[in-house]
């Protein structure tokens, strides 16, 4: 593809680059830094440290790579983990901050022989910009035309071999095109209750928190299974603890710490039961719209398709139809409602 830059490069923003993630600025770095310290997602991290030990085996970049999941779950952690163990430097930008032609290609440009770079949201990437990424990507090339009219010269420039990372919670929303140039392809699951155990007793230990097993257990089954609301459930606990308590984490504080927090025993937020909530009793149980359920409590759409409803539905308390999303048995028992005939039958029959 040839890209018109008559605007001239100069006036191209470079787009965030850092070989350093944020919250590694402070607290001793709570993300792990190479595959072994990495928990969970074992059938990715397996496959990956086969791609990657045979990349350095042949002395080439790793093929690009698409990581795809729920939000939370590590994919930004691995992409630096990846970058880590190849031993070469990552620069990172999401979607929606490419907003010109020329913020891509200056990344493109200013990469070194065998970086990363890394994208985040590659979903919400403009689609007339992942045109500039097929060559780029296949021939670790791109040509762009300088000037316009009869006096414009085009320029064929090499780039240096990399690797893309993309992450996306969509992975659906990618182009065909786009995503049939990732070589590794890796779905990202809800960690279980053990492996979430581990990430919060690493945690732990790197913040200096003494922390009980029921504790433990208690934050793991609550975490929705994602690390990110664990390793922030353990945070704000640790704030319960040193202001109620003595500064080490027990499964009373836990329980206190957790009650004010306003979540419940599944790992519910408020907006969680304000959603079933809203299904119930608004639409009699569904099935109703996303968009309808959205615009009733007041939340975005994609907020709700990519935060709550996943956990919603791998709990069993709502599910998809064709029609609609719809409240299980389940979801009215956790909220405490009747569910159908059958529960008014045991009604008539406690009374009897």
């Amino acid at each position: 593809m040839s890209i018109n830059f008559s605007d001239g490069l100069e006036d191209q923003a470079m787009v965030t680059s850092s070989s350093i993630l944020p919250e590694d600025a402070g607290e001793g770095g709570l993300r792990p830094k190479t595959i072994s310290e990495y928990i969970g997602q074992e059938k990715a991290k397996d496959n990956l440290s086969v791609f990657i030990d045979a990349a350095r085996m042949r002395n080439e970049p790793l093929d690009h790579v698409l990581l795809h999941g729920p939000p939370g779950l590590g994919k930004t952690t691995l992409a630096a983990v990846i970058a880590n163990e190849m031993g070469v430097n990552m620069r990172i930008t999401s979607g929606p901050a490419i907003e010109k032609p020329g913020d891509l290609v200056a990344m493109l440009t200013n990469l070194n022989e065998g970086d990363i770079l890394f994208v985040d949201e590659i979903h919400r990437l403009n689609r007339a910009y992942e045109e500039i990424l097929y060559p780029a990507m296949e021939d670790y090339a791109i040509d762009i035309i300088l000037g316009k009219g009869p006096s414009a010269n085009s320029l064929h420039l090499e780039l240096p071999k990399f690797t893309l990372i993309g992450a996306t919670t969509r992975a659906g929303s990618l182009s065909a095109p786009l995503r049939d140039r990732f070589g590794v392809i890796s779905k990202f699951e809800l960690y279980t209750t053990e492996e979430l155990k581990q990430i919060i007793r690493r945690t732990a230990s790197i913040l200096h928190v003494d922390i009980d097993d029921a504790s433990l257990t208690e934050m793991a089954k609550r975490s929705r299974g994602t690390p990110r609301v664990a390793n922030r459930m353990l945070k704000r606990i640790r704030d319960f603890s040193q202001v109620k308590g003595d500064g080490s984490i027990n499964i009373d504080i836990t329980q206190e710490g957790l009650a004010a927090l306003g979540v419940d025993g599944l790992g519910l937020e408020r907006l969680d039961r304000e959603i079933l909530s809203a299904i119930i009793e608004r639409f009699n149980g569904g099935p109703v719209g996303i968009d309808t359920i959205a615009a009733s409590i007041g939340e975005e759409r994609v907020t709700i398709e990519d935060v709550y409803e996943p956990y919603l539905i791998q709990s069993g308390l709502l599910y998809r139809t064709q029609k609609g999303r719809m409240v299980s048995q389940a979801g009215y028992h956790h909220l405490g409602l009747p569910y159908g005939d059958e529960d008014k039958n045991a009604e008539n029959d406690a009374t009897d």
